[in-house]
């Protein structure tokens, strides 16, 4: 958690203001998960911090929502053509993909476990996107 957290603040997420009067922020929860080998064996154990985006309202805590996927044809014309063509290929992993969003909207999230700041009703005011945030 402290390596999310860390990587969180090194990418400026956020930044620790005061609540403003009539804005409500929304929570958040760490999800974790075990990821595991081939061979079933635990490679690692994996944690991230996301917010409960269901708590935001249409039109009043975003307008829209973009969820860029790939259909696996598309990814299997694109081996195929690398093939071919000989080309070599390579997977990449982006860690923590979610933060290299930019938000345009003002978004307000409690300050998680660990985080701590000296200012009175302190919160975060996102400044990049987290996981399942609308």
């Amino acid at each position: 958690m402290d390596i999310e957290l860390q990587a969180l603040e090194s990418t400026k997420t956020w930044k620790i203001v005061p609540l403003p009067k009539g804005k409500k922020s929304i929570t958040y929860k760490w999800v974790y998960k075990v990821k595991h080998k081939a061979d079933e064996s635990i490679e690692r154990l994996k944690e991230r911090l996301v917010v409960k985006g269901f708590t935001q309202r249409e039109d009043i805590d975003y307008t829209k929502t973009i969820s860029p996927v790939v259909k696996i044809t598309t990814i299997r014309v694109l081996m195929t053509v690398a093939i071919k063509q000989g080309w070599m290929l390579h997977q990449l992993d982006v860690n923590n993909a979610f933060l290299h969003g930019d938000l345009h909207e003002e978004i307000y999230m409690k300050l998680p476990l660990g985080v701590h700041s000296s200012i009175p009703n302190a919160i975060c005011k996102l400044a990049k996107s987290l996981c399942r945030l609308k």
